[in-house]
């Protein structure tokens, strides 16, 4: 199928294009940006009005699958993904049972390639049953299509295990993706630690809970030189943490969900579950920290967390609620709304959710393809945007299983109207 896109605003983050431009595609690939016109397309794609964007890397998008279909499958969410422009999505490991065997990581990767639609990237789990105690057999997954390895939001009781994790995955240039969260401080809580809370009456998870797993963290990094993504950074403090880390030279990057680029500790309002989320929202003061860490470069990519809770989960008191929310769909809506919000240059914006988590999964597994920007040579994953269209959260107009997220009900802007993935219109509204 060879397809041209005409009349489009590429916006390309990678080579900071943003103009109107003809792309030709031809056989899965781009093969001319505003070339000649003897290009003869199958089919041609007027983007009059549009933006044509590269398509969007997400760096944790949980599909449930497998053990946990009641919640979603792996088909509602790569759709629902790709209804978000996300044609490359990471999965953490805390499946049921977790990715802990080569079997299951490839059932899991042959599953994805038959529905060929999005880009599966899976997570190895470090420790057997992410239990944190007997480290998993890092190379077997890696040959099975792990590109690296993580507790997800499971911590490790035991230092000692995570110092051998590191040393292994440094010996075979493997690398860790860790949620910083001490589990003594973090076990018992359900919000952030603060005023907020007190009032409520729930129990706190203190800033601490991440500072102390970082300090950890960098101090057994600097000996073993480990590569270290750090996921879903919530709080000021942190954030400072990881800038020292990376001026001091630690091969570190980091990402923030989208929930935390945009809400509040306040924003529970009066206990709404649909808020309650791992990591918890924090401070006004600590959402303007993500703010400066991700226009200073401190924070590298943005994440949608999308984590697919059922109705039995997610309809209890707060405190008893399952923690996480969809959002695969909301990711560009919301970083776009940010940027606007903010006076972001839009492809600095984009890159956060392109380009940069690319390269860290470039960094993470050198073998895997190039994804994430608009070349010619380069796999064609792309979408097609409205920037001037605005369209309301709802469980009506969500494709994933599950409809819990805190921006339920609220006006977004943005609307992705076609996903192309490896040369294929495989998503149009």
């Amino acid at each position: 199928m060879k397809l041209r896109i005409i009349n489009g605003r590429l916006l390309n983050p990678t080579t900071q294009q943003d103009e109107v431009a003809t792309i030709d595609i031809a056989s899965g690939r781009v093969v001319g940006i505003n070339t000649p016109a003897e290009f003869m397309p199958d089919q041609t794609i007027d983007a009059q009005g549009k933006a044509v964007i590269p398509g969007l890397v997400d760096l944790s998008v949980r599909l449930r699958e497998p053990g946990n279909e009641h919640r979603a499958t792996l088909e509602t969410e790569m759709r629902a993904a790709l209804a978000g422009g996300v044609t490359s999505l990471v999965l953490p490991p805390d499946t049921d049972p977790s990715l802990d065997e080569p079997g299951l990581v490839e059932m899991l990767k042959h599953r994805a390639r038959k529905l060929n639609q999005a880009n599966l990237y899976p997570l190895g789990a470090m420790t057997l049953g992410l239990k944190g105690e007997v480290l998993t057999e890092m190379a077997e997954l890696t040959d099975a299509g792990c590109v690296a390895f993580s507790q997800a939001n499971k911590g490790l009781p035991h230092l000692s295990v995570l110092n051998r994790a590191m040393q292994y995955a440094k010996t075979f240039e493997y690398a860790l993706w860790i949620q910083p969260s001490e589990a003594d401080l973090a076990s018992s809580g359900v919000a952030a630690s603060g005023s907020f809370a007190s009032r409520l009456g729930l129990a706190g998870i203190p800033v601490q809970a991440e500072t102390i797993a970082l300090h950890t963290l960098f101090e057994l990094q600097k000996s073993s030189r480990v590569r270290l993504h750090l996921c879903r950074i919530s709080s000021a403090e942190g954030v400072e943490l990881v800038r020292q880390a990376k001026a001091a030279g630690l091969p570190v990057t980091c990402d923030v969900s989208i929930n935390h680029v945009h809400l509040t500790d306040t924003d529970i309002g009066f206990f709404d579950s649909q808020c309650r989320l791992y990591p918890p929202l924090r401070s006004q003061r600590d959402r303007e920290a993500i703010t400066q860490g991700l226009l200073d470069g401190t924070i590298d990519a943005i994440c949608s967390d999308h984590t697919p809770v059922d109705d039995e989960e997610k309809l209890l008191p707060f405190s008893q609620a399952e923690p996480g929310a969809v959002g695969v769909e909301l990711l560009f809506s919301l970083v776009y709304k940010w940027a606007v919000e903010h006076k972001v240059p839009l492809l600095d914006a984009l890159a956060k959710i392109t380009v940069n988590p690319a390269s860290i999964l470039q960094q993470s597994a050198p073998v895997l393809p190039p994804c994430g920007q608009i070349k010619v040579g380069l796999p064609a994953d792309l979408a097609i945007v409205d920037l001037d269209a605005y369209w309301k959260v709802s469980r009506q107009t969500l494709l994933s299983q599950s409809a819990y997220t805190p921006f339920n009900q609220y006006e977004v802007p943005a609307k992705v109207v076609m996903t192309i993935v490896g040369g294929q219109v495989v998503w149009q509204a």
